[in-house]
């Protein structure tokens, strides 16, 4: 059985009932999780979670009738567990991550991207528990041969080839480095890994999001598409961010 890295709480919030059943059938499978509550109405989960601070991992549908999957994360009671929406739809992607959610998984869910998406999630929980108050510049070391790099996540110095990180991400006090198989959580802001990465194709086209133009396939209405991510281009980065771009 596949083991997510710490043992979590979870809870499944979908009014179709086929789909909580997969879900359910899927945290059955996969040891250290456990199942607190599986739920078919958003306003009944909102009144569980207030009374179950301790719930670590949302999967939670988007579309509900009363209130939506993205709407309750904004409401969702502090402290706020880590949230892995699930829909039928890829049209939320740009909001859903407008939101920090953990991860954003398209149905129907196959069971190796369900425990992927709990990886990460389990990762951003043990980070969001131990981040320290004032994040360095530290956390990257100086490359060891051409693009790779050492880079600090959960104490341990991860050998990282920045020529397949697709982008990195500002996550509170924190950062997340992206690459089409992992997200590596770094104890370092946005902007101070920024500074020291040397490589000059890592373009910053967001308050949050630092990416590496060489892995860019398409560009349509502003957003960025790198391998299976959407990334936005901020309006106040476009102008420069589209200069910069050689093109015909």
């Amino acid at each position: 059985m596949p083991t997510i890295p710490a043992r979590l709480t979870c809870v499944i919030i979908d009014d179709n009932e086929m789909n909580r059943l997969t879900l359910e059938h899927f945290v059955e499978l996969t040891d250290s999780l456990t199942l607190l509550a599986s739920l078919s109405d958003s306003i009944e989960a909102l009144t569980f979670l207030k009374s179950n601070p301790s719930v670590d991992v949302l999967l939670l549908d988007i579309e509900m009738p009363h209130l939506s999957g993205l709407d309750l994360v904004k409401i969702l009671p502090q402290p706020q567990p880590e949230v892995i929406l699930v829909t039928s739809h890829r049209d939320f992607a740009v909001e859903a991550f407008a939101l920090r959610v953990a991860d954003y998984l398209v149905k129907p869910v196959e069971y190796a991207r369900f425990v992927q998406a709990m990886n990460i999630a389990a990762d951003r929980r043990a980070a969001s528990k131990t981040a320290p108050s004032e994040p360095t510049s530290a956390e990257v070391q100086v490359p060891a041969q051409g693009s790779v790099l050492f880079v600090k996540v959960n104490n341990k110095l991860v050998r990282l080839n920045f020529d397949e990180v697709l982008y990195i991400e500002a996550m509170s006090t924190y950062s997340v480095i992206v690459t089409p198989t992992q997200k590596h959580i770094v104890y370092a802001s946005l902007k101070a890994l920024e500074q020291r990465l040397p490589f000059a194709h890592f373009r910053r086209v967001h308050r949050s999001y630092v990416v590496n133009t060489h892995r860019i396939s398409f560009i349509e209405d502003n957003m960025l598409v790198l391998g299976p991510y959407e990334v936005p281009v901020g309006k106040s980065y476009q102008e420069e961010f589209f200069r910069s771009l050689p093109n015909l």
